[in-house]
């Protein structure tokens, strides 16, 4: 059973930083690529940022170009979120989700991610 586990969250003040993982279970995360995605109170997902399974290509949405960088250790499973200089409006739950189907990257299309992991909460506050 394919399994993804967010973790790394947590309360930051604005200007700070945090980094997300996701770890999978169940199978070897070398063949898919894998976006995070986020959720704000109120508000549609959105994708954030993603990456290629080999770890060599990667894109973001512009609200997190810039202060965002995604990477991936295949040898430890997991794929990582940075997140530098945090605003309020970053105050989200973070998803990451796979996809076996090549690389989708082009347009954060949720229907394109079969695996996808309950979430962690990122809250930017003063």
């Amino acid at each position: 059973q394919l399994q993804l586990v967010e973790s790394g969250g947590g309360l930051v003040q604005p200007g700070g930083s945090l980094r997300l993982s996701c770890a999978a279970s169940g199978f070897t995360l070398d063949y898919y690529t894998i976006g995070w995605f986020r959720q704000a109170p109120g508000k549609e997902r959105e994708g954030v940022s993603c990456i290629s399974s080999s770890g060599g290509r990667t894109n973001y949405t512009d609200p997190a170009k810039g202060r965002f960088t995604i990477s991936r250790d295949n040898a430890k499973n997991t794929v990582y979120l940075q997140m530098n200089n945090l605003k309020f409006e970053d105050t989200a739950i973070y998803y990451c989700a796979a996809s076996s189907g090549g690389y989708v990257c082009y347009d954060f299309s949720e229907v394109d991610f079969g695996s996808w992991g309950q979430g962690t909460q990122v809250t930017v506050s003063s």
